[in-house]
C-alpha cells in the first residue's frame, strides 16, 4: 500500500474517532453556557469533608440542603452522588472524588467546604461542560466555576443579642475553628460581638481556637476551658455540637451553629445560627436547568430566607429576648441597619470603616481584625 493511502486512512480514522468522542461528550456533558438542561439529565456530585450520619453540624446542614433542593426540584435519588469524608487538606483526594463524580455522569459539582476551592479552580478548566459550585470561597471564572455563601453575620448578630441578655458573668465563650487569618470566622465573631454589645455593653467575647474545622475532641476541650475560665454562654464556629454538649454538662448555656443544636443539648441551647443551604442549591440548580446559570456568586441572606436563627427557647432565654431580636431583625430587613457601618474600634486600638457609611461586603468578608470587645485567649 502506498504511503499516501496509509496517511489518508490514518487521517480518516483520527477524524472518525474525534467525531465519536465529541458525540459521546455531547451525550454525557449536556451543559453549555446559556443552554437549558433537561431536568432528567441533571446529575449532581456533592463533596462533603466529614460524615453526615451524626444528623447535626456542618456536613449535615449541607445534606439537608441537598435533600431540600432535590425534593423542591423533583430529582431522583440516582441523580445525586454523595461523597463523604473527603479530607479537604488533601488535594489529591478531593480531585479524585470530583473526577469520580464526573466519570459517573455528574454535570454539576457542589463542593461543600472552603478547602475544596483550589481543586475546583483546577478542574473547572479541564471540564468546561461541568458546572462547579464551591461553598464559601471567593474564586471563580467566567464560564463554569462559581461559589455561594450566606450573610451569616446577620444571624450571628441576632444570636449575640440572645447571648448578651443571658450571660450573668459577662464572659461569653466562642469556640472558633480558625483565627483572624480566616475572614469568614472573623466576620461572624465581630457581628456576634456587636449583637452582644447591643444587649449588654459590659460583656466580653472570649475566643479560643481549635485550628481545625472538624475536631470533636478539640471542640469539646476548648469549650470546657472557656467554661472553666468563667464563660457562662458558649457560641461556636466549628463543625460539631460538642461545645453545646459541654455547655449542657456544665450547667451553662449555648448558641449553636449550622444545624438546630437544641436536639443535641436541649438544656443549654438558647438558639442556633443556621444557613438553609437548600435555598442556594435550589436556585443554582434551577438556573442550570433553565439556562440562566452565571458565575456571579450566590449570596443568601435573611431577606431570602437562607440565613437565620432557630426559634428562641422560651424556657432558657432571658425575658424579652424574642422581642429584642424581632426589633433588630426588622431593622436589618428594612435596610435601615447594616450591622457593620461607621467607624469601628478594633481590639488592638485601631479603627476601621468610614463615618456614616456601611462597610462594603468585601470589607466584611475580608476582615482580619476583631471588634474591641473580643478577647483572644
Amino acid at each position: 500500500m502506498k504511503k499516501s493511502k496509509i496517511v489518508l486512512i490514518a487521517r480518516s480514522a483520527v477524524i472518525l474517532c474525534t467525531f465519536l468522542l465529541v458525540l459521546g461528550c455531547e451525550k454525557q456533558d449536556v451543559w453549555r453556557p446559556g443552554k437549558p438542561v433537561e431536568k432528567d439529565k441533571i446529575k449532581i456530585g456533592v463533596i462533603y469533608p466529614n460524615r453526615i450520619e451524626e444528623k447535626s453540624g456542618y456536613d449535615y446542614s449541607h445534606y439537608v440542603g441537598i435533600t431540600e433542593m432535590q425534593r423542591e426540584i423533583g430529582l431522583r435519588d440516582d441523580q445525586i452522588i454523595h461523597k463523604t469524608n473527603i479530607y479537604e487538606a488533601d488535594p489529591g483526594t478531593t480531585i479524585n472524588a470530583i473526577r469520580d463524580c464526573i466519570k459517573d455522569g455528574a454535570n454539576i459539582i457542589i463542593a461543600a467546604s472552603w478547602g475544596y476551592m483550589d481543586a475546583c479552580e483546577k478542574l473547572a478548566s479541564k471540564y468546561p461542560h461541568v458546572v462547579f459550585v464551591h461553598v464559601t470561597g471567593h474564586k471563580s471564572n467566567r464560564t463554569n466555576f462559581s461559589n455561594c455563601t450566606g450573610k451569616t453575620y446577620q444571624a450571628r448578630y441576632l444570636s449575640g443579642i440572645a447571648a448578651g441578655l443571658k450571660t450573668k458573668t459577662g464572659k461569653i465563650g466562642y469556640v472558633a475553628a480558625m483565627g483572624k487569618e480566616n475572614s469568614e470566622v472573623t466576620a461572624g465573631i465581630n457581628a456576634f460581638a456587636l449583637g452582644v454589645e447591643k444587649a449588654n455593653p459590659k460583656a466580653r467575647i472570649h475566643v479560643n481556637l481549635t485550628h481545625s474545622w472538624f475536631d470533636p475532641m478539640g471542640e469539646e476541650m476548648t469549650a470546657k476551658r472557656l467554661i472553666a475560665s468563667g464563660c457562662d454562654v458558649i457560641a461556636q464556629h466549628c463543625n460539631t455540637a460538642k461545645p453545646q454538649v459541654a455547655a449542657q454538662d456544665a450547667g451553662v448555656w449555648g448558641i449553636g451553629y449550622n444545624s438546630d443544636m437544641s436536639k443535641d443539648a436541649p438544656k443549654a441551647v438558647i438558639t442556633s445560627v443556621i444557613i438553609r443551604w437548600g435555598v442556594a442549591y435550589t436556585n443554582i440548580v434551577r438556573s442550570v436547568i433553565d439556562g440562566t446559570f452565571t458565575t456571579v456568586p450566590y449570596v443568601g441572606s435573611i431577606e431570602d430566607g437562607m440565613v437565620g436563627i432557630t426559634p428562641v427557647s422560651e424556657r432558657l432565654a432571658a425575658p424579652g429576648t424574642d422581642k429584642k431580636i424581632a426589633e433588630e431583625r426588622e431593622r436589618i430587613l428594612s435596610g435601615s441597619f447594616n450591622i457593620f457601618e461607621g467607624v469601628i474600634e478594633t481590639n488592638d486600638g485601631k479603627h476601621v470603616g468610614e463615618a456614616g457609611k456601611p462597610f462594603p461586603e468585601d470589607k466584611i468578608y475580608l476582615s482580619d481584625w476583631y471588634y474591641r470587645t473580643v478577647v483572644e485567649e
